[in-house]
């Protein structure tokens, strides 16, 4: 597809492939294998301006376009969809401050965040919160200068190794969405502390816990947007993040793709390749037709999100309902192609399908993406 992306978007994807290839593919398996987040890698993006591509100009990054990290996005998940979140996770917690921040804000955050001095995570989702994102228990009460926040975010990336958290809590627990209220915490701050850190399936290089607000002291200018505003925030933030769940997607379908054709050119069953069963090509040709639909399903969201189109929750969504499901599609049937050996975990295609599994579920699990897509479509009828 290169001939949808600039000279500039082609050179920062190939820089991100080799990267993909020489830094993170030789550490993938260890660091799933451990948990082990990668620091190391981390540092290899502040050298590569990686998280510059996250900020808007004029804030000290490069970029700020939804496309370019997309692009960076899926080519990294092609080697590792956990060490891919570093990145990812970070343009996620960012995205509030990006889009509803105050011009201090801004100024105080983002230049940080592009020279990759600290990474940030997002405060939404909660035990009894997840799909019902407006189910949240985390208060909020204003006391002078400072709001005091008590409760516990759950499964929340980037948890403890990022410096900054953009949370979402209930200022007016009496007016629902409309009492939610979005505030940038940092590390430090009286009353924060980490709980649980999670022991997951899959994308196991990134760090997943719990932010635990025990009368949390936030100063007021940490406010992002009016106070009530915090379910919009959020909403707008998942809108422009959606792509890039969709790209990591596309990504892990893309590195379980390429070892799954790899195999079956040169694995050899009743004295062929598999590659020359019919059965087997009509697979394989199924598998990567629906990857390429999906990355230009990605693309064109992310261009209508750099060109600031409004009310695309429909194309947002539909395009990470597409691409999980695709993902989760292309590795099973990946592993399906390996075989026996494709169950165990000396070969690493087992690790793309269990890193595929996330992508259906975090963002918006696909069911509540089906939900939003239908609600819009027939408003959207009903305005004809």
């Amino acid at each position: 597809m290169d001939y949808l992306l600039t000279d500039e978007q082609i050179e920062l994807r190939n820089l991100a492939r080799k990267v993909a290839r020489e830094k993170i593919k030789p550490i993938a398996a260890e660091c799933d294998r451990e948990g082990r987040f990668p620091w190391e890698i981390v540092e290899l993006f502040r050298e590569l301006d990686f998280f510059r591509i996250i900020v808007p100009e004029e804030y000290g990054g490069i970029s700020g376009k939804s496309l370019d990290v997309c692009i960076v996005t899926e080519e990294l998940s092609r080697a590792c969809g956990g060490i891919a979140l570093c990145l990812a996770a970070t343009a996620l917690g960012s995205y509030p401050i990006i889009l509803d921040g105050t011009e201090e804000q801004k100024r105080k955050y983002l230049p940080r965040i592009a020279n990759g001095e600290i990474l940030t995570g997002f405060g939404l989702t909660e035990s009894s919160a997840g799909s019902d994102a407006a189910a949240i228990k985390t208060t909020a009460r204003r006391e002078g200068n400072y709001y005091i926040l008590n409760g516990t975010k759950q499964f929340i990336t980037n948890g403890s190794v990022a410096k900054v958290y953009t949370v979402i809590a209930k200022t007016d627990p009496t007016k629902g969405t409309r009492g939610t209220s979005a505030f940038i915490v940092e590390e430090g701050y009286e009353g924060f502390s980490y709980g649980k850190k999670e022991d997951k399936m899959g994308i196991r290089a990134s760090v997943t816990s719990e932010l635990v607000f025990d009368n949390c002291k936030v100063p007021v200018e940490n406010r992002i947007g009016a106070e009530g505003q915090g379910f919009i925030v959020a909403m707008r933030t998942l809108d422009k993040a959606r792509p890039g769940v969709a790209a990591q997607a596309v990504g892990i379908a893309q590195g379980a793709f390429d070892l799954a054709l790899e195999y079956i050119r040169t694995r050899e069953q009743f004295g062929q390749t598999l590659s020359t069963f019919q059965g087997l090509q009509f697979m394989i040709a199924e598998m990567a037709t629906k990857i390429e639909a999906a990355r230009a399903l990605i693309y064109a969201t992310a261009r209508m999100v750099d060109a600031g189109v409004r009310n695309i929750s429909k194309e947002c969504a539909m395009c990470k309902l597409l691409a999980s499901d695709v993902a989760m599609e292309v590795t099973t049937k990946a592993v399906q192609l390996f075989g026996g050996y494709g169950y165990m975990r000396d070969y690493p295609i087992e690790k793309f399908m269990r890193d595929a599994k996330i992508t259906q579920i975090y963002e918006g699990t696909n069911e509540i993406q089906k939900v939003v897509i239908a609600r819009r479509l027939i408003k959207e009828g009903a305005s004809k």
